[in-house]
């Protein structure tokens, strides 16, 4: 059995790997509606954010010390009245899939999510995604809406659906 070990991720010991993940979801998926790989100044920007508004960066590592996993979550919509809501994102290297990492992943975000008295998760997923719809289904994400042709990559149109976790938090949510 591959030991793995749950990490904090940062730009100086993961952001090559982060990026790594990324670019190959970029090239060869729809799990994410870009063309272009990014950059590492790309990489640094999104680190920086991510740390300055106190969002976290969660990792899976193998027995060697690899990255192989990770999620965040960020800002939903930029208005006030969204502090409680966050989107999420999981990514697992192309070689370790199917091994219950995203799951792993996911369950820490959710209890990070918690812990930060997060109320409400969204993930936006490809409607063709089938492995992160069971996915999230299966941890009590309930499917809210489906925005039908709204990307366009590998020569079609791409339904975006969107999977909602309400959570038992804040214990008392306030305006302003």
């Amino acid at each position: 059995m591959i030991e793995h070990t749950v990490v904090r991720c940062d730009y100086q010991q993961h952001g090559d790997a982060i990026l790594e993940i990324f670019n190959d979801a970029i090239l060869h998926s729809t799990a994410l509606y870009e063309y272009k790989p990014r950059t590492r100044q790309f990489m640094l920007n999104w680190f920086e954010t991510k740390e300055m508004a106190g969002f976290p960066v969660i990792g899976i590592e193998d027995g060697t010390g690899k990255l192989v996993a990770f999620g965040s979550y960020g800002t939903f919509r930029a208005f006030p009245a969204f502090k409680y809501t966050v989107e999420h994102s999981v990514y697992v290297d192309k070689d370790h899939r199917g091994r219950g990492l995203g799951r792993t992943v996911m369950q820490e975000l959710i209890a990070a999510a918690r812990d930060h008295d997060v109320h409400a998760m969204i993930g936006g997923i490809d409607a063709t995604n089938a492995g992160s719809i069971a996915l999230h289904e299966q941890l009590g994400f309930k499917h809210v809406g489906t925005l039908p042709q709204v990307g366009f990559k590998f020569g079609r149109w791409l339904d975006l659906a969107f999977y909602q976790l309400l959570l038992d938090t804040p214990a008392k949510p306030i305006d302003g």
